[in-house]
């Protein structure tokens, strides 16, 4: 026992530093493909002896089909029994060799992801007890019991949030009969309804090797590299990419949805479909954006909805690029007798920034703000492996960080401009608002 604590002490150490520690400033990424179809991209740190890694999935509840819920519920179950182990003894496994093992599926993707130390007997363990997880879960049906009680709790507690019934309104508005409508959580009845026969079916179609993505970040060689990624691919079938998702359909028509819920607040978000990852647009909206209001303090929503107004606590705008063109959304959190003014002046400024695009002053400061930022966005093994699990799922090239901030750069008032005519369309937008009485 005190061994162990002895371990714990030493990995809490190794993990502290691997917050801090830098990655290679001009990041050489390598990429190949196993035999049976897994992508790899691969990235070496070795600053200190820990490795991240993660498979990502086609497999997010845009896969949902008719049972919502369906995509979460798998990837929740996965560590809950496999192989001879169930749930406790998978725990103990990674605990004793200060392993990390984390999952998640959101609209898009489905990944685990595992932190393990170097050393080889303690990243025999992990990776033994990682790959028996991805490629061998048991799905006990004690387990979906238990899994379907546990969303069904989540699902009560989100129905308590307006900020979660909000985006949950505003995607379903947005997306229509779109598979993006499907929130991850699923439906009550649509959780209710999931059988094991349905687990086992999704996880055996998506969880492929052609269908996956492999990110390994750490103080590892290409030839270590080579023998993990050989091993996670040996324990998937190949199987078949899961197909692309359909087009977005654009929107014809303004539509405000006026949620009543008992709050003194009001959450306000206004869109429509936006754009996809690897859009040409990209770069001009994506610092358009931080002009309009992505960059905090000093973004014109913020300046004028909550500085010279006073009607909000909160205002900001985002794009979500998706594999299929996701969400453009503005929102404010405001008192529910400020909603409909704070809505008002939204779409003023989004509409005079549409036409005019940003200023000269507006549009240096942005690019000097994102571009010297860009550091921290590769500044630890976990945003490396972030990065390139986006780029390997999203089929982007493996100069794309190399050059971004060359990108951004590029950017000017004009290509703003005609980016944002281009893609948003403020006669054609859905207003979400959750608060009072309706």
């Amino acid at each position: 026992m005190k061994q162990l604590g002895s371990m714990r002490i030493l990995i809490g150490i190794l993990l502290a530093l691997l917050l801090i520690a830098p990655v290679h400033a001009n990041p050489a990424i390598e990429h190949w493909e196993t035999d049976n179809g897994l992508k790899v991209y691969f990235m070496p740190a070795p600053a200190l002896p820990m490795l991240d890694l993660r498979v990502v999935f086609r497999a997010g509840s845009a896969r949902d089909g008719d049972a919502p819920g369906l995509a979460r519920l798998t990837n929740g179950l996965l560590n809950t029994g496999a192989g001879d182990w169930d749930a406790d003894t998978i725990a103990e496994r990674f605990e004793s060799v200060g392993a990390q093992f984390g999952s998640d599926a959101l609209r898009d993707m489905a990944h685990l992801s595992l932190r393990t130390l170097t050393e080889a007997d303690w990243l025999e363990t992990a990776l033994d007890t990682f790959t028996t997880v991805l490629g061998d879960p048991r799905f006990p049906e004690r387990d979906l019991e238990r899994g379907r009680r546990q969303t069904l709790v989540a699902l009560d507690a989100e129905a308590q949030r307006p900020g979660s019934v909000a985006q949950r309104s505003f995607f379903e508005a947005v997306f229509g009969d779109h598979p993006y409508a499907n929130v991850p959580l699923g439906t009550e009845a649509g959780v209710r309804a999931i059988t094991r026969e349905q687990v086992v079916g999704f996880h055996r179609e998506f969880y492929v090797a052609r269908n996956g993505v492999l990110v390994l970040v750490g103080g590892i060689d290409r030839a270590q590299a080579e023998a993990i990624a050989g091993r996670i691919a040996a324990a998937l079938p190949e199987g078949s990419a899961a197909a692309p998702l359909p087009e977005v359909p654009p929107l014809t028509e303004s539509r405000t949805i006026h949620v009543p819920f008992p709050s003194a607040q009001a959450h306000v978000l206004i869109g429509q479909p936006g754009m996809r990852r690897g859009d040409e647009d990209y770069f001009p909206l994506f610092v358009g954006n931080h002009v309009l209001g992505g960059g905090g303090f000093t973004s014109r929503l913020f300046e004028e909805v909550r500085g010279r107004r006073g009607l909000a606590y909160s205002v900001y705008s985002y794009f979500m690029p998706m594999e299929a063109d996701g969400p453009f959304i503005m929102g404010v959190q405001t008192q529910v007798a400020q909603a409909d003014e704070a809505r008002q002046v939204m779409q003023e400024i989004l509409a005079e920034y549409r036409e005019k695009g940003p200023s000269s002053t507006e549009l240096r400061a942005s690019r000097l703000n994102i571009t010297g930022g860009f550091p921290l966005r590769i500044a630890s093994n976990s945003a490396m492996m972030d990065n390139l699990a986006m780029m390997g799922f999203y089929g982007l090239p493996l100069d794309y960080l190399d050059r971004f901030n060359e990108r951004v750069e590029s950017v000017n008032e004009r290509t703003i401009r005609d980016a944002f005519q281009r893609r948003l369309d403020p006669e054609r937008m859905v207003t979400v608002i959750v608060g009072g009485e309706g």
